[in-house]
């Protein structure tokens, strides 16, 4: 990855380029209505099911014995995985995977790809990757194939068109496609539909994700709702799948609970359309297993952190997040938005690169409400807060930790906190007579005023008086 685009992702862009957006509304307001809509839609699913609660303790059960076994069930499921016929190959970073997905393709002589909706993918940058070898890669998936076309990133993990209208998709398809503009939602999945039923038949290879890779039967599931995976898996001559480490779980018996939890905390379905469960390579096909690290161990060596690999990508902290709706993914910097990713991200990317994002929210807890693996997003926050401000960064000037250092040790005893606080009046009162506007200092007062202090004195003041 070159200098200028590792800086386009990192997660200091937040920082930098969208603050405005915390007191100004600035993202698309199609997302922020959809993603509140989709928040309430689900939250009065789960709160219907009198065992939901039940459902993601279990779930939360089983994520935790499987990423404390992680090594034992990653070699089960690779050994019956392998049995099946399927090979089976490790990729320790993104870098690593695209060379394995790149020799694949030149093996077979492969000219087009299509792909499922992947994360993983996005992580490899795996479109770019093809693009670079002269292999043309296409999004099956509606909300990717949109987003593709208008040469956009997704703004969420599950809808990733989430900040488009109809209208907005029907002038994208006039004129990427030559059809007649329609804003009508059937006509549109009918053009995307025939435009990408071509592609299956002349496609070398599909590329899918994972949802869950399950260690005793050797099995990985796909789950989706539109069908292009399971096209994108079965029509071409190769496929291969990429999963995260995180991916497995131990048995076949655990599935249920996730498949519940995940469609209806996902798209609030009691399931999705298609789940597909690949046992091995169909009959006369070839399929490759990938399964990729790409900082995922950075975060099992975190004991405070490591529960975020609970993750199953459902986006229910996302449509729940006030901050997300209002900047939209893009302002996070990198593949994932919302909550979960600025709790991820650090550890992928490093915290000199992404350290201001676990700053991005309001600790409101309303992600920690919705999880359904019981992530306990708040904490982990607060917790990677701490270390981004501890551990050494650039992104953090001398002069700031100076400030953060004296305002800890006023706050350390109330004599110290009576005379900061006796100071601060002055300082506001002195404000107006400053050359500067309060303004001037950017993220700490856009959006708000500096509160004046009250004409009947401080309430330490009053305290003592009511005591006496």
């Amino acid at each position: 990855m070159n200098d200028d685009k590792a800086k386009h992702l990192s997660g200091a862009e937040f920082w930098t380029d969208q603050t405005h957006g915390l007191c100004e509304p600035h993202g698309s307001p199609s997302l922020a209505a959809s993603a509140e809509r989709s928040s309430k839609h689900n939250r009065q699913i789960a709160a219907e099911i009198p065992y939901f609660e039940s459902w993601r303790e279990q779930a939360n059960a089983i994520k935790r014995y499987a990423l404390m076994n992680l090594d034992k069930l990653l070699v089960e499921f690779e050994r019956n995985m392998a049995a099946k016929g399927a090979e089976v190959l490790w990729a320790a970073d993104a870098e690593e995977a695209n060379r394995h997905v790149l020799r694949i393709a030149r093996e077979h002589q492969v000219r087009s790809v299509v792909k499922s909706k992947s994360m993983v993918t996005e992580e490899m940058e795996l479109n770019h990757v093809l693009e670079q070898e002269g292999i043309r890669p296409i999004e099956t998936d509606l909300g990717e194939y949109i987003v593709q076309l208008a040469g956009q990133r997704p703004v969420h993990i599950v809808t990733p068109a989430l900040h488009m209208s109809a209208e907005d998709v029907g002038k994208l398809f006039a004129e990427k496609l030559g059809e007649p503009f329609s804003a009508e939602h059937q006509r549109l999945t009918d053009i995307a539909r025939r435009h990408l039923r071509e592609e299956y038949l002349r496609a070398g290879m599909g590329v899918s994700g994972c949802n869950f890779a399950v260690a005793d039967t050797g099995t990985m599931v796909v789950v989706e709702n539109e069908g292009n995976a399971g096209l994108s898996t079965s029509v071409p001559p190769v496929h291969v799948a990429l999963m995260g480490v995180e991916k497995v779980i131990p048995s076949i018996r655990h599935l249920p609970v996730f498949l519940n939890l995940l469609a209806r905390s996902g798209t609030g379905q009691k399931l999705t359309t298609y789940t597909h469960l690949i046992h091995g390579p169909l009959p006369g096909k070839k399929l490759y297993v990938i399964i990729i690290d790409n900082g995922r161990t950075n975060i099992l060596k975190d004991p405070a952190a490591w529960q975020s690999l609970f993750c199953i990508r459902c986006g229910a902290c996302l449509n729940a997040c006030p901050v997300y709706r209002r900047t939209g993914g893009w302002a996070y910097g990198w593949v994932y938005p919302g909550p979960i990713g600025a709790i991820i991200t650090p550890h992928y990317l490093g915290f000199e690169r992404a350290g201001e994002l676990p700053f991005a929210s309001s600790l409101c807890g309303a992600c920690g409400e919705v999880c359904p693996v019981k992530i306990d997003i708040p904490h982990q926050l607060v917790h990677l807060r701490h270390r981004a401000v501890n551990e050494p960064s650039p992104m953090r000037s001398p002069l700031e930790r100076l400030m953060w250092r004296s305002w800890a040790w006023m706050m350390k005893g109330p004599r110290r906190y009576a005379l900061t606080m006796w100071a601060v009046k002055i300082g506001i009162r002195m404000a107006k007579f400053l050359p500067w506007h309060p303004g001037k200092l950017g993220a700490w007062t856009r959006g708000r005023e500096l509160p004046q202090p009250p004409a009947a004195g401080s309430f330490r003041g009053w305290w003592r008086k009511k005591n006496k």
